[in-house]
């Protein structure tokens, strides 16, 4: 009777102490210690307790074996995105939330999380039409290994800043601390949480490297690379592994492959590029096809799966090029040399040779193993002047090559490919890194030439092994997948492309066609930037997948990536793959080892390509507020590129530089927010400013601490 009776009275000192403390979670070891049970057989007696309270739903067990008291709470797990303004959002991962798929945390609902973790989260509310309210009651793992700041100091107590708004605390960090590493009050550091227990203080932070002076082109660069979480530098065992790479191809291998060296091959890149992951070949065989031949850097042959070098790349995910420099996926060594496809050297590669009749339908192909060795380096403007003039260098093949490209192109668009401009910019810069001129980059014929030849070698290799099977099962693969478009926003762009005059059936098939006739009928109306700039954000984002779901945007129901081992890690293990079922050795013991690594290597290329791209875009809007704090009070003619109920974002023409005009600077009228016509509509005057419209703007402000620029409105531009 005894024993009974000290379990109800554990029980109730548990539930007592977790109600008291209904928004922490806490593990057996933590609840034994503050209730002061801590002999071995009180532990048993407690975890005993704690798992009966849960299977009558008293209390709950969460991630990581943590227990909180919630009456009946709905938990979920998800990742949290923090707004500047203090709330979240967690995203639900896979299916966990049935209906909810997105969760709102108030801000005193967030506590100790920061932006990016994942998080478990108790529903609080569900309204119907509303967002489901919640509140986060454990962090299971933090999302940044990695915080960059500037390192200030305030009645003697030293902190960092964060460069990201999203992280909306500041950290504290030991005095000890600064002084190890000699750091200087305005310095652009990089931190780790070391810890943050009670939300009352601020989060503790380590700094852990001193990126130079706050507002220097170095700091502020290495800056946007460490806080995505991408090494400046490779680890010494991966140097040093890639220095055990021989130079020269072994003499084994000449007899293993095909031998492509008197083939007339050559390689078309930026004019900045330094890595070479793909050759072209072309040749017009007797009956007019065409023999087009795709040479790809074989990376594999080099970077075995398991090797220092491999689990570095992987890591990395991809090469990221920012605006001065890029941070490779792979040694230099390995990069710029050894596996780079330099003209008039040996080089291993992997080929795909395709058959393309007139009409541009690929009748016949295959893959080999080879060595090639090009004959020349071209830039893209070197190619396109050939085109133009029909002179230069293989001025022959070159010109067929740009037949053929069309005829591909052609052929894509007609099946119900998507064309859409996304207009980019590069800049100039002077000898210290700043930038003295941004030009807009022009698509030239022989960029359509390169992308369609590449288009056509990933869409042959997906649709090979996409075919494949073992007793009646499908090999696993790494696509590159591409969904339909969300329906409400299909919807939206209906309505409001209805509303100006123009036809979108979203019910008609293909839906691609649609997508297409309606970009036909705005170009080169005053409304082409506009609809564009919203179909794009109605389109789903390509990712890395093992399911096949077929890529929308090109129409193709086979597509992966193939061309670019060098810089992308799908690629690498695309080429492994290939190698390994075109050989036939598998079985299916090795099928379902592969088919058990490959949902994480995609989930993870597919985040570190989302992570490169926010960080290429952060070093060019970096470069460009640096340009434009030169050029204060400089009135510049611009598009209207985005509308929010607080001002107008505003892209100058020609360079691209996006700036916002505020909306209490717009005094000739009150101005009110139309959602459904992405408009700013003055209440008295009936003035309307609209995405796509064009103005005339004064710079009046520019921050390169938040990196913003502000705009003053002048006016519209006629059309």
């Amino acid at each position: 009777m005894k024993k009974e009776i000290e379990t109800s009275e554990i029980k109730e000192r548990i539930l007592k102490f977790l109600k008291k403390r209904a928004r922490k979670s806490f593990r057996a070891k933590e609840i034994a210690k503050k209730l002061d049970l801590i002999e071995e057989y009180e532990m048993g007696i407690i975890k005993r307790i704690l798992n009966e309270m849960v299977e009558k739903g008293e209390i709950v067990k969460l991630p990581r074996n943590k227990y909180t008291f919630k009456p009946n709470p709905k938990i979920l797990v998800g990742r949290l995105t923090v707004n500047p303004n203090g709330y979240g959002f967690v995203e639900i991962e896979d299916d966990l939330g049935g209906d909810i798929k997105e969760v709102f945390i108030p801000p005193r609902f967030i506590h100790t999380a920061l932006d990016g973790d994942k998080v478990a989260v108790s529903v609080i509310e569900k309204r119907k039409g509303l967002l489901a309210e919640g509140e986060i009651v454990d962090i299971i793992e933090r999302g940044r290994k990695v915080i960059t700041g500037v390192l200030s100091k305030k009645k003697g107590i030293y902190f960092v800043i964060p460069d990201d708004k999203h992280i909306i605390r500041d950290f504290y960090i030991n005095e000890k601390n600064v002084k190890k590493f000699n750091a200087k009050v305005g310095d652009k550091v990089a931190i780790e949480l070391v810890d943050w227990i009670d939300e009352g203080f601020s989060p503790e932070g380590r700094i852990i490297e001193v990126l130079g002076k706050a507002g220097e082109n170095d700091a502020e660069i290495l800056s946007i690379a460490r806080n995505y979480d991408f090494p400046t530098k490779f680890p010494d065992d991966v140097l040093r592994e890639a220095e055990k790479i021989p130079d020269e191809i072994p003499e084994s291998e000449y007899k293993k492959r095909l031998d492509l060296r008197e083939l007339i091959c050559f390689t078309i890149d930026p004019e900045d590029a330094k890595d070479f992951d793909d050759a072209v070949s072309l040749e017009v065989l007797p009956d007019g096809k065409y023999k087009l031949g795709v040479h790809i850097a074989d990376v594999s042959f080099y970077v075995k799966e398991g090797s220092k070098i491999d689990i570095e790349a992987y890591r990395r995910g991809t090469s990221v090029y920012l605006v001065d420099r890029v941070i490779p996926m792979l040694p230099e060594k390995l990069s710029n040399n050894v596996c780079s496809l330099n003209p008039n050297v040996d080089r291993l590669a992997y080929s795909v040779f395709m058959i393309v009749n007139s009409k541009g339908v690929v009748e016949d192909y295959s893959f080999h193993k080879s060595i090639i060795r090009s004959k020349r380096r071209f830039t893209y403007e070197e190619v396109q002047r050939i085109i133009e003039t029909g002179e230069g260098d293989f001025a022959d093949i070159i010109l067929e090559m740009h037949k053929l490209s069309k005829i591909l192109l052609k052929k894509r668009l007609r099946e119900g490919s998507i064309d859409f401009e996304t207009p980019e910019v590069k800049f100039k810069l002077d000898e210290e890194g700043r930038p003295i001129e941004i030009i807009k980059k022009v698509r030239l014929d022989s960029h359509r030439l390169i992308e369609e030849f590449m288009l056509l070698a990933n869409q042959t290799v997906a649709k090979h092994v996409g075919k494949m099977n073992r007793k009646n099962r499908e090999y696993p693969f790494v696509y590159r997948v591409h969904d339909l478009p969300d329906p409400a926003k299909l919807k939206n762009l209906a309505e409001f492309v209805r509303k100006l005059g123009f036809k979108f059936e979203i019910d008609s098939k293909p839906l691609s066609k649609s997508i297409q006739k309606l970009l036909a009928q705005v170009k080169d109306t005053e409304y082409e930037y506009l609809v564009n700039d919203i179909a794009i954000r109605s389109m789903a984002k390509a990712i890395y997948s093992e399911k096949n779901i077929g890529h929308f945007g090109l129409g193709f129901k086979y597509y992966t990536h193939f061309t670019s081992p060098i810089r992308r890690y799908p690629d690498l293990v695309v080429h492994r793959l290939l190698y390994e079922y075109t050989e036939g050795k598998v079985d299916d013991e090795r099928l379902n080892q592969i088919a058990r690594k490959l949902p994480e290597i995609c989930k993870h290329s597919s985040e570190m390509e989302i992570k490169a791209m926010e960080a290429e875009r952060e070093s060019i809007k970096f470069k460009q507020v640096e340009y434009m704090k030169e050029h204060v009070g400089r009135v510049f003619d611009g598009i209207i590129s985005g509308v929010q109920d607080f001002g107008l974002f505003v892209e100058i023409n020609d360079i691209l530089v996006e700036g916002l005009v505020k909306v209490r600077d717009m005094n000739d009228d009150y101005y009110i927010y139309d959602e459904s016509q992405y408009a700013l509509i003055g209440k008295y005057t009936k003035k309307v400013y609209r995405l796509g419209d064009k103005v005339r703007v004064r710079v009046v402000r520019v921050d390169e601490v938040s990196r913003e620029i502000d705009f003053v409105l002048l006016g519209k531009i006629s059309r």
